[in-house]
């Protein structure tokens, strides 16, 4: 649950001392149930209704919903232990900072543990003992993502806590992570083309959009490629809310917390002192949608100096509709409208303002992204050899940097991400 930095979490292990419950209070589950209490750690308002716009989040979100109540299911060990097959190596979808994810089947209706292939598949996310992001972050998942309901945002469909074991359980995802689609190379992950690149980028805007649109707003803190899981018809739906924080209340502009997130993609107000705003996620959204452009990741030391900090190296090509062509993934082989590039290029160097107040909404930039979606420009052609942007144009990133990060068990198809790790600020 997260590629994170951050300072050393003080928190109790399972095994001394317990959070308050995300369901019915128990000091051992020993059956399978239906979360309907309220939340402990919230009140039924937590998540408000925005009274600051005329306009409700249900009137602009029509498809999304925050439930008054969580709808979860409450696993047993045993059950998930028998859904993954007693959590064989053959089952593992990819690995964090969590712990591993499996995959398993359960019936669709009762979500009683089913027979290998039958069923409904799902993927089971079992916490590390020696995670430092176990209690505080497997209980924020399930606080935020037990209540919020949207098309752009993965499913939980229920937890288990049994003891020392924290697992949570998700809706699958077929299509597996941006990160891989962008950056693995193989036959499972075939290059994305412009509009499937188009249509994730406005599914996670959705998303993030819904989160900062309640009156008490939810501030995701860990917008990146490898948060973004996609399914089997690529909609983009973010997942991984262990690091979700309400946004300021009482007329503040901003909240001020422990740094965590990832290098490369928080924002750098918040790296500096702390100061986490709503448009702090917006910084994300740039990055991430930067990568898209470019088919680079965010941070790569094996990069040539200079070039290790994508924002940093981009940004004069962002700037500049005469070398953007030189900061484009050369894998789209110039299939793309210069004008939506153009486009798309401005908006993310205005998500990457230095002064939070200057970045746009997320509203704005999912009305911008689908202006661009829209639009019916003429692509570049992959003969045109004047526009076709290759690895040996001047300052252009090499297309296949390696890695400086240790290789990961392969999550495609997983349904889950799999996590690099950066290191830790200490």
């Amino acid at each position: 649950m997260g590629n994170c930095f951050g300072f050393p979490v003080n928190s109790p292990s399972p095994t001394t001392a317990r959070p308050s419950s995300p369901g019915p209070s128990t000091s051992k589950t020993t059956s399978s149930t239906t979360t309907t209490g309220k939340l402990s750690s919230m009140s039924s308002n937590t998540f408000g209704q925005s009274t600051g716009s005329s306009v409700s989040v249900y009137e602009a979100f029509p498809e999304g919903r925050i439930l008054e109540a969580p709808n979860l299911r409450t696993f047993t060990f045993a059950e998930l232990k028998n859904a993954t097959r007693n959590f064989k190596p053959e089952t593992v979808l990819g690995e964090g900072g969590f712990g591993r994810v499996y995959k398993g089947w359960v019936d669709e209706k009762t979500l009683n543990p089913a027979r290998s292939g039958a069923g409904m598949v799902v993927a089971v996310k079992k916490l590390n003992p020696e995670s430092m992001q176990g209690l505080e972050e497997w209980q924020s998942e399930v606080n935020f993502l037990g209540r919020l309901s949207h098309p752009n945002l993965v499913k939980l469909l229920g937890y288990c806590w049994e003891d020392t074991e924290l697992l949570l359980v998700y809706e699958f995802m077929a299509k597996g992570s941006l990160e891989n689609h962008l950056f693995r190379r193989g036959a499972a992950f075939e290059p994305l083309s412009w509009s499937l690149r188009l249509k994730i980028a406005i599914g996670a805007a959705r998303g993030l959009a819904f989160l900062h649109t309640s009156e008490k707003q939810v501030i995701y803190r860990d917008f990146k490629a490898s948060n973004i899981l996609l399914d089997s018809n690529y909609n983009a739906k973010l997942s991984d809310f262990g690091l979700a924080k309400h946004g300021p209340t009482g007329g503040d502009s901003h909240v001020t917390t422990r740094v965590m997130g990832t290098y490369g993609y928080a924002a750098p107000e918040y790296v500096a002192t702390g100061h986490l705003y709503v448009k702090s996620d917006v910084y994300g959204f740039g990055v991430v949608l930067l990568e898209m452009l470019s088919g680079q990741r965010a941070l790569d030391t094996n990069r040539p100096s200079g070039q290790h900090n994508l924002v940093d190296w981009a940004r004069p090509y962002l700037a500049d509709r005469r070398k953007l062509s030189r900061l484009m993934d050369p894998r789209l082989e110039g299939q793309y409208p210069s004008k939506g590039a153009l486009q798309a290029a401005q908006l993310t160097l205005r998500c990457l303002a230095g002064d939070p107040k200057s970045r746009p909404s997320m509203k704005e930039v999912v009305e911008t992204l689908e202006q661009i979606e829209a639009m019916k420009g003429r692509s570049r052609g992959p003969n045109d050899a004047s526009q076709k942007p290759t690895a040996r144009d001047h300052g252009r990133i090499p297309a296949q940097p390696r890695s400086p990060l240790p290789t990961r068990r392969d999550g495609g198809g997983s349904g889950m991400p799999v996590k690099h790790h950066p290191p830790r600020v200490q």
